[in-house]
C-alpha cells in the first residue's frame, strides 16, 4: 500500500515541470504561426509585381510591360522573396541536416534554392525562362500550408488552455466573520470557500455545508449533473447547479485533478507512438526518393537532348510536388485531437502506444471490486427469527452496535438505517470481533451482530439460513440479542446496471472477459455468470494477479487489466494495456496507461472503439499522405510528357490541398 502511495505524486511533479516548460512552448509556437502568416502576407504583396514584370505570365494575360532594368528590379523582388519568404525553410534545412535527418523542410529549401540559382543566371545571360514566378508563387503557398499545419497542431495545446479556462479566475473565501473575493492563484488548501449557483467550482474539496446538482461532464464525461450533499467531494473546473454550497478545500494547484488531467494530457500528446515514428520514417523515405527522382529527372531530360533550362525545370518541379508536408501533419494531428476528446470524455490517456495497442486486445481481465460492481455491500434482506422483535428493530440493534465498526457490512447497515429512516440507538461497550462480527449493549440489552463463524467460536449450534437467502452471492449477518438469535440481516455487492451490457458489447468485437477477484469460487461464478463473462478467476490473491496476466499473456493473448490501483498495480503494469479505474485520487494509479474517470466498465468499450478510430484515421492520413506524392511525382517528373506537365505552382497548390484534407479528416475524429 505503502509503495502505492508513494508512487501517488510521481507523475504531478514531472506534469507540473512539464507545464512550465511547455507554457513557454505554447507562446514560441504561437509567435512562430503568426511569423509565418505575416511572411506570407508580404510575400504575397511582393508576388504581384514579380508576375507582372514575368514574361511568360505577360503572354497569358497579353500584356506588355518592358523597361530598361525590368528584369533587375525582377532579380531584387525575387532576392527579397527567396531569402524573406524562404528563411524559415533554409534555416529549417540546417537544422534537418545538422540532426542528419532530412525531412520537409530539406524539400522545400532544395526546390526554392534551385529555382532561384536558376534565375539568377537566367537574368545574367543563361538561355531559357526565368523561374522568379514559380519561385514566389511556390514560396507563398508553402508558407501558407506551413501556416494551416502549424495553426492546426497548436489546437492541441489550445485544448489544454481550454481545460485550464474551467476554472473561474476569483474565489468566494470565507475569513473570520465575512467572505471576500480573492485571486484564484491565492487559494490555499484548507481554505473554505462559497460557490454560489451557477458558479464554477475553483478547487477539489470536501462540502461542509449545502447540497447541489454538479456538472462533472467536461471533466468526467458523466453527462448528468450529479447530486453531491455534506460530505462528498467536488472537483475543480465542474460547475456547480441549483445549490450554495461551502467546500473546504482540499487540492489546489499541481495536486488538484484538474491539474493532473492536463498534465497527463500533456505528457501523452509528447509521448510519441510507434505510429508517429512510421510517419517519420515515411516521410524521410519521400525525401529521399523525390531527391533521387529530381536527380533522375534532370539527367534523363538532360541525356534526351532537351536543353539545360528545360531539365532543370523538371527537377525543379519534381521537388517542388514532392514536399510529403501533408504527411508531417497527418499523424501529430490525430494524436492531439483524440488525447483531447478522450479527456473530455473521461479517458485519460497516460501512454499513447498502449492506447494505441487497445485495437489489438483480445481479452480483458476485470478485478470484480469497484467496476463491474459498486464495491459496496448493500442490505438485500432482513428476517426476523423468532416473534419479539420486527425487522425494522433489528436493523436497528445492529446499526447501533455496528456504528462505531469501520467495515463495509457496518457500512451497509447504516446506509439501510438511514434509507428507512429509522432512529439510530446510542450503544455502550462496544467490541469488535476479528473476523467474527461486533458486540455491544444497547437498551440494555446485550447485542451481538456476526457472521456464521460466531456460532462456531462458542460452540452454538446455528439457525438454518432460511432458503429465500441465495448464499452463493450474498454475505450473512446474524444479530443476537441476549444471546437468543433474533433476526438475521443478508448483504450483497450490486453489479452494475451498465455491466452487463459492456461484457455484451466486447463480445461482438471479439474480445474475451474474464473476472479477477479474491472472492470464493461461487461469488465469483455467480457474477461471471450473470454477466454472461468468458470466465473468472477466484480466490486470486493481491500478488498473483500479475502472474495471472502473464499466464493469459504466455498463450498470446493481447491482455487488458482493469483494476482500481491498489493492490492491482503489478498487474497494471504488466497488461498490455493496463486500465485504473476510480476518479480523482486514484488517478495516481501509476503504472496504469489509461485512466478511466468513472468506473464504468461501458467505458473500457468506449476506450477500445476509440482506439480501433483513431489508428483508422492515422492510417488514412498516411496512405492520404503518401498516394499523393505516388501520383503526383511521375507527374512532375514528365512521364505523360508530352500530354500533361506538372506545373511547380500546381504541385505546390496540390500538395497545400493534401495538406488541408489530412488536417480535416483528423479533426473529423469523434468519441462515440
Amino acid at each position: 500500500m505503502d509503495h502505492h502511495a508513494h508512487h501517488q505524486h510521481a507523475p504531478m511533479a514531472a506534469g507540473h515541470k512539464d507545464h512550465d516548460h511547455t507554457g513557454g512552448y505554447d507562446e514560441h509556437a504561437g509567435h512562430h504561426t503568426a511569423n509565418f502568416l505575416q511572411r506570407f502576407w508580404i510575400c504575397l504583396l511582393v508576388t504581384v509585381p514579380v508576375l507582372l514584370l514575368s514574361h511568360m505570365i505577360q503572354q497569358w494575360l497579353g500584356l506588355h510591360i518592358t523597361f530598361p532594368g525590368d528584369r533587375y528590379l525582377l532579380l531584387a523582388l525575387g532576392t527579397f522573396i527567396f531569402f524573406y519568404g524562404g528563411w524559415p525553410f533554409l534555416t529549417g534545412l540546417v537544422n534537418e541536416l545538422k540532426h542528419g535527418n532530412p525531412g520537409m523542410m530539406t524539400l522545400v529549401a532544395v526546390a526554392i534554392t534551385t529555382a532561384y540559382m536558376y534565375s539568377v543566371a537566367v537574368v545574367f545571360g543563361l538561355p531559357g525562362m526565368d523561374f522568379f514566378w514559380e519561385l514566389a508563387t511556390l514560396i507563398d503557398i508553402m508558407l501558407l500550408g506551413h501556416w494551416l499545419e502549424m495553426r492546426s497542431q497548436m489546437a492541441a495545446s489550445r485544448a489544454l488552455e481550454s481545460l485550464v479556462e474551467l476554472l473561474p479566475a476569483t474565489v468566494h473565501v470565507e475569513h473570520h466573520d465575512h467572505v471576500m473575493d480573492i485571486p484564484l492563484k491565492d487559494l490555499q488548501q484548507d481554505n473554505v470557500v462559497v460557490i454560489k449557483p451557477g458558479e464554477k467550482i475553483p478547487a477539489d474539496g470536501i462540502i461542509l455545508e449545502g447540497s447541489s446538482y454538479v456538472n462533472e461532464s467536461m471533466l468526467t464525461g458523466e453527462s448528468t449533473p450529479v447530486k453531491k450533499e455534506t460530505g462528498a467531494s467536488v472537483i475543480g473546473g465542474a460547475v456547480n447547479g441549483d445549490g450554495a454550497l461551502r467546500v473546504r478545500v482540499t487540492g489546489t494547484g499541481s495536486s488538484s485533478y484538474l491539474n493532473k488531467v492536463i498534465g497527463m494530457v500533456r505528457s501523452a500528446q509528447g509521448a510519441k507512438s510507434k505510429t508517429q515514428n512510421l510517419a517519420n520514417k515515411v516521410a524521410k523515405w519521400l525525401t529521399i526518393v523525390s531527391i533521387s527522382v529530381g536527380v533522375i529527372t534532370f539527367i534523363v531530360w538532360l541525356t534526351a537532348g532537351r536543353e539545360l533550362a528545360y531539365a532543370l525545370e523538371r527537377m525543379v518541379t519534381v521537388m517542388v510536388t514532392s514536399c510529403p508536408h501533408a504527411l508531417g501533419v497527418a499523424i501529430p494531428l490525430v494524436v492531439a485531437v483524440s488525447t483531447t476528446l478522450s479527456a473530455t470524455h473521461g479517458l485519460l490517456i497516460r501512454n499513447r502506444t498502449a492506447f494505441e495497442n487497445a485495437r489489438r486486445l483480445t481479452t480483458i481481465i476485470f478485478d470484480k471490486t469497484g467496476t463491474l460492481t459498486m464495491g459496496s455491500h448493500e442490505v438485500q434482506q432482513v428476517i426476523p427469527l423468532n416473534g419479539q422483535f420486527n425487522a425494522g428493530e433489528i436493523l436497528q440493534y445492529a446499526g447501533a452496535v455496528q456504528q462505531n465498526s469501520e467495515h463495509h457490512i457496518a457500512h451497509g447497515v447504516m446506509r439501510k438505517l438511514k434509507e428507512e429512516q429509522l432512529e439510530l440507538w446510542k450503544s455502550s461497550d462496544f467490541q469488535y470481533m476479528q473476523g467474527i462480527g461486533v458486540k455491544g449493549t444497547v437498551n440494555g440489552k446485550k447485542v451481538v451482530a456476526a457472521g456464521p463463524n460466531y456460532f462456531k467460536q462458542e460452540k452454538l449450534t446455528m439457525p438454518a439460513i432460511p432458503d429465500s437467502i441465495d448464499q452463493s452471492t450474498d454475505t450473512v449477518n446474524f444479530v443476537l440479542i441476549d444471546d437468543q438469535p433474533a433476526g438475521i440481516i443478508t448483504l450483497a455487492d450490486s453489479i452494475r446496471e451498465s455491466a452487463a451490457d459492456a461484457i455484451a458489447q466486447l463480445k461482438s468485437m471479439h474480445i474475451k472477459s474474464f473476472l479477477l477477484t479474491g472472492d470464493n469460487e461461487k461469488v465469483a461464478a455467480a457474477v461471471a455468470q450473470k454477466l454472461q463473462m468468458d470466465g473468472y478467476l477466484a480466490n486470486v490473491l493481491p500478488h498473483e494477479k500479475q502472474n495471472k496476466v502473464k499466464e493469459f499473456q504466455g498463450k498470446g493473448e493481447i491482455v487488458a487489466m482493469t483494476g482500481d490501483g491498489v493492490n492491482d498495480a503489478p498487474a497494471l503494469a504488466q497488461a498490455d494495456v493496463g486500465i485504473a479505474v476510480g476518479s480523482g485520487t486514484d488517478v495516481a494509479a501509476e503504472t496504469a496507461d489509461i485512466v478511466l474517470v468513472n468506473s464504468d466498465p461501458q467505458d473500457v468499450v468506449q476506450m477500445i472503439a476509440f482506439g480501433r478510430a483513431t489508428y483508422r484515421k492515422m492510417v488514412q492520413n498516411l496512405i492520404w499522405a503518401v498516394g499523393y506524392n505516388v501520383i503526383a511525382i511521375p507527374l512532375a517528373a514528365g512521364a505523360l510528357y508530352p500530354k500533361f506537365m506538372l506545373s511547380p505552382a500546381m504541385g505546390a497548390i496540390l500538395m497545400s490541398v493534401s495538406t488541408i484534407v489530412v488536417a480535416i479528416n483528423a479533426r473529423m475524429l469523434r468519441v462515440r
